[in-house]
């Protein structure tokens, strides 16, 4: 976008840069805060929330800048006002606190920021996030209270969702018709866990959860499902296709991209909302690519004389994402510009399910993203309707009532959901709000009842 980066100067320049909240102080969190510490003019990062207050200290003194430490959201909106940089261990107050423009979301977990950002929301800021699994859970929803409470609610530039969506916006600008979202990765297999990943994840600084969330699908599968939901596409089949020219082996040359349209040919239709889907082994990755398609000759003869070959199907890529150096733009893209880098456009079309990663048991607990018990896989919301699956943004923390064999999606039948979540509240105010209709809504609606003080709506 560069039109954000004059609109940011000329704030920089009257002296009124957008003034930015964020929860969440781990890897991403951190990258940015330095991007917007270090290189956004126009822009300051004015409070920090973290439950560890150690990690949104470190976050400015990585900068070199000392941060106040506040313990209420009057501290809070003292220091915004005095334009002191501030940190705090809590995300409710910083959510709510005035004089800030936007929040960034960053923590990814799902019920602790879904309250937040209903919190942010209801206070009337901007929400930007780089959190897929709270998005693919309860995105549509969040985007129904933002537009109530006139505010902007986003997933950010720079992670492959939001690379995505500008490639598709681009596409589609060109008079091409994309007919399928995908993203490029190195490795899939749905059996990493934290043990498989830990040393990778020590090698980077990360958590190794989250990096066997990377490898077992449920990343991927959160990511693609967004971009489904932000441009009313669908998948193939339960998991997407997710041809693998590597076969198997991560080491193995890679191919380009051109190369796997193929491989997607004969799902792909025009006439139909179009497929999110991934390819593993292929160059250049970690990027994303769109495949579109064109009916006028001309222009088509003008696309092969600029090397994209043919067609009928066209191949756009871009063959990096940069995660957080980007996430400033989006603020900007909110903020002055009331642009969403992608959002849910109504009720969602796709979610992800949770399978079993190992024979599950009476009693077992499904404890994290990327962990021991389950992965997570995409499929279209008819099917989760119809067959009562259980998202896995919904299954962490609940207890096995009975065994379930390897491979096996869950469904609501098979838990016991944790009382009084504020993210089961939200799915079913989703379900009731998009789908009222479909088979299973009056059924989620009694499941949830007794554990909610009151009746969604």
């Amino acid at each position: 976008m560069i039109i954000v980066d004059s609109a940011l100067a000329r704030r920089e320049a009257e002296g009124r840069p957008i003034r930015v909240g964020m929860i969440g102080a781990g890897f991403q969190a951190s990258g940015i805060a330095l991007q917007i510490l270090t290189a956004t003019r126009g822009m300051r990062l004015c409070a920090v929330a973290n439950r560890n207050l150690g990690g949104a200290v470190g976050v400015y003194d990585q900068a070199g800048i000392e941060a106040l430490r506040c313990d209420s959201q009057d501290a809070l909106e003292r220091a915004i006002a005095d334009g002191r940089p501030a940190v705090t261990e809590d995300a409710m107050a910083l959510a709510r606190a005035a004089g800030l423009d936007a929040i960034i979301e960053v923590t990814g977990s799902i019920e602790f920021a879904a309250n937040a950002v209903l919190a942010a929301l209801e206070s009337g800021k901007h929400v930007i996030q780089m959190n897929a699994e709270l998005d693919g859970t309860i995105g549509p929803i969040l985007k129904a209270r933002a537009d109530r409470a006139g505010v902007i609610y986003t997933f950010s530039d720079g992670d492959q969702p939001g690379v995505q969506m500008n490639l598709y916006r681009f596409v589609a600008g060109l008079g091409v018709k994309p007919v399928l979202c995908g993203n490029i990765k190195g490795l899939h297999d749905p059996y990493r866990n934290p043990t498989t990943q830990q040393e990778f994840a020590r090698r980077w600084g990360q958590k190794p959860a989250m990096v066997a969330s990377f490898a077992d699908g449920t990343k991927i599968s959160f990511e693609q499902a967004i971009v489904a939901n932000a441009t009313g596409m669908r998948v193939a089949r339960r998991g997407m296709l997710g041809p693998d020219f590597s076969g198997g082996n991560p080491g193995a040359p890679l191919v380009p991209i051109e190369d796997t349209v193929a491989a997607f040919a004969e799902h792909l239709d025009a006439s139909r909302p179009g497929l999110v889907d991934y390819v593993v082994g292929a160059r250049p990755g970690p990027g994303v690519f769109v495949l579109g398609t064109l009916e006028n000759p001309r222009q088509r003869h003008y696309l092969e004389l600029y090397k994209l070959g043919k067609g009928p199907y066209y191949c756009f890529y871009t063959p990096y994402h940069l995660c957080h150096f980007e996430v400033p733009n989006s603020v900007a893209r909110a903020v002055l510009f009331g642009d969403p880098v992608l959002t849910p456009q109504g009720g969602p079309s796709v979610g992800v399910i949770a399978m079993a990663k190992k024979a599950l048991n009476a009693g077992d607990s499904i404890d994290d993203f990327g962990g021991y018990e389950a992965y997570g896989v995409a499929e279209n919301m008819a099917v989760i309707r119809q067959e009562n699956l259980l998202p896995i943004g919904l299954a962490l923390g609940c207890t096995l009532k009975r065994p379930v064999a390897r491979d096996t999606p869950l469904t609501f039948d098979d838990v016991q959901l944790p009382s009084g979540r504020t993210v089961d509240r939200l799915y079913a105010e989703q379900e009731c709000l998009f789908a009222p209709e479909a088979a299973g809504t009056q059924r989620f609606r009694d499941f949830l009842r007794p554990l909610n003080s009151q009746e969604p709506s």
